[in-house]
C-alpha cells in the first residue's frame, strides 16, 4: 500500500477536518503502522504536535486520541508528501534478512516514521517466528537500510537463569 493512501484517509476524516481547522499550528511529528502478516491487528495512527502535547489520529477507528502527557522538546514536521510504497520496504527488509542468512518468518511490522535532523526515517520492530525481532532503520530521503539488527524476544526480556 502507498503511504499517500493512508495521507488521503487521514485528510477524508471529519475529525482531522475539524482538528486543523481548530488548530492551524498543528503539524504532524510522527506516524504508526502496524502491518500484520499473520493476523489481523493492522493499525494507522498519525501524529499531530500543538502545545507540547501529541494528538494522534488512529485511522483503524477513526479517531482522535490526545496524549496525557506534555513533551518538552518539540519533535520535527514530517513531511506528508512522502512518496514510498509500504511493499517496497517490507521488501527491503526481507532482501536484507536473506542476505543476512536470517530464515526466520516474518509475522507483523511495526514501523514510526520520524524526522531526525532533517531527514525522514522509518524506524521498525519486525516480529518474526521462533520469537525473533528485528530492529531496522530505513531512510526514506535515499531508501537505504542504516541500522539491522536480529535479537531474540528472550534478548530483550533479560532472561535469567534460576539462583541456587
Amino acid at each position: 500500500m502507498h503511504f499517500q493512501f493512508y495521507v488521503e484517509k487521514l485528510q477524508d476524516l471529519d475529525k482531522y477536518k475539524v482538528f486543523k481547522n481548530e488548530n492551524k499550528k498543528a503539524f504532524p511529528c510522527s506516524c504508526f503502522f502496524v502491518i500484520d502478516k499473520v493476523g489481523e491487528d493492522a493499525k494507522q495512527h498519525f501524529d499531530l504536535w500543538l502545545d507540547k502535547k501529541i494528538f494522534s489520529f488512529q485511522l483503524e477507528k477513526a479517531e482522535l486520541v490526545p496524549s496525557d502527557a506534555p513533551l518538552e522538546e518539540e519533535p520535527e514536521e514530517i513531511s506528508l508528501d512522502l512518496d514510498f510504497e509500504f511493499n517496497d520496504i517490507e521488501k527491503m527488509i526481507e532482501e536484507r534478512m536473506e542476505k543476512d542468512n536470517v530464515k526466520n518468518k516474518v509475522q507483523k511490522y511495526l514501523f514510526s516514521i520520524q524526522k531526525q535532523k532533517g531527514k525522514h526515517y522509518i524506524i521498525g520492530t519486525v516480529f518474526v517466528s521462533n520469537l525473533g525481532m528485528l530492529r531496522v532503520k530505513i531512510c526514506l530521503d535515499d531508501m537505504t537500510v542504516l541500522d539491522f539488527e536480529k535479537k531474540s524476544f528472550f534478548d530483550v526480556l533479560k532472561v535469567k537463569g534460576k539462583e541456587g
